[in-house]
């Protein structure tokens, strides 16, 4: 049963823009004023985090927003004694919002002696007293199975696709979708489905971590507009060769729609750079200036969707309603007008 308080937001520094977002959002659904609660999220002078929050929090149905983006560790333990402050402070229920799940891309062995750091960070959350987490584009779906807690994982393609449709509305006959790698063909074909387009793959075979030693092309892109869909974007070796690839297999252009820009080290300077006409990503992670600054970057807002599997949970709710497009272009019908 819902309760009779409204949902309470909190937030640590990883992505304070987006937090506010999605409060002025749930504001707006319930014609209440939902705010972040008021707290401090402070380091002492040797790096230790300390929390202190400001209000009443007894028997509240509390919903941290913090991505562990970079950097990945300081955000993580801001999230574990944030819930750490709010279970000793008698909330009723902790949810993780975590817009950005780091560590997901150590899901499995990949060689011997190596560790599992998804799984390590799915039981520290369920240790420091998180009873639900909420999540987008997961790297590996599998991941929801490593804790014993509720977790809803959203997706970033119902976003896309109206994106899509809109910026490409009188050229839908032309585009293609191309999965960077045989891993991600899932998500691409999912994206394909939902805007009525082909598939084409991307096979790279790697030497070793962060190179790629060989990349050919699965299907036929010649005069078409390739879309290459993926959910994490670190480095953008990768996606500026493929992009280049797509254009020598006669492309006509091509464009880059990616959940999760980390984008570290050189990779706004590839970007720019690259055969890309566009590389659009969600605020999944708080984007730097150089990110905002980039001519060829654009950044698609998550917080209306956030907002809502936020409000759908507290009231008990079906959260996975928000991946159909009928459900989706409502909150989304001020930036995307798609007839």
């Amino acid at each position: 049963m819902p309760t009779l308080t409204e949902p309470k937001l909190i937030a640590g520094n990883a992505n304070p823009a987006l937090a506010k977002a999605i409060a002025r959002r749930m504001t707006m659904h319930r014609g209440v004023n939902i705010g972040l609660v008021d707290a401090r999220v402070e380091r002492f002078n040797d790096g230790e985090i300390f929390v202190e929050v400001f209000e009443n929090v007894r028997g509240e149905d509390m919903f941290i927003i913090q991505p562990t983006s970079n950097p990945a560790n300081d955000n993580l333990m801001e999230l574990l004694i944030m819930s750490d402050a709010l279970r000793r402070s008698s909330a009723q229920r902790i949810t993780a919002v975590l817009p950005y799940f780091g560590y997901a891309r150590q899901d499995r062995r990949t060689k011997a002696r190596t560790p599992i750091s998804a799984k390590m960070v799915a039981n520290m959350l369920v240790g420091a007293g998180i009873e639900r987490v909420l999540t987008m584009d997961l790297h590996a779906a599998q991941i929801q199975g490593f804790f014993d807690i509720p977790v809803d994982n959203l997706y970033a393609s119902p976003i896309f696709a109206l994106d899509i449709k809109t910026h490409f509305s009188d050229q839908m006959e032309d585009l293609m979708v191309v999965s960077p790698d045989v891993g991600g063909v899932a998500r691409a074909r999912e994206l394909a489905k939902r805007i009525e387009a082909p598939l084409s793959i991307v096979d790279k075979r790697r030497e070793k971590a962060g190179e790629v030693a060989e990349m050919t092309v699965i299907g036929n892109v010649e005069g078409k507009i390739c879309l290459i869909v993926d959910d994490i974007c670190d480095t953008a070796g990768t996606l500026c060769k493929a992009a280049e690839l797509l254009m020598t297999y006669g492309a006509k252009e091509v464009h880059a729609y990616i959940s999760h820009g980390v984008l570290s080290g050189p990779a706004v300077d590839r970007v720019t750079k690259s055969v890309m006409k566009s590389l659009v990503i969600t605020d999944t992670i708080a984007p730097t200036e150089e990110v905002k600054s980039a001519k060829n970057i654009r950044i698609v807002p998550t917080a209306p969707m956030f907002a809502q599997a936020i409000l759908n949970i507290w009231n008990g709710t079906s959260v996975s309603s928000l991946f159909e497009d009928d459900t989706l272009s409502p909150i989304y019908e001020t930036l995307y007008a798609v007839h």
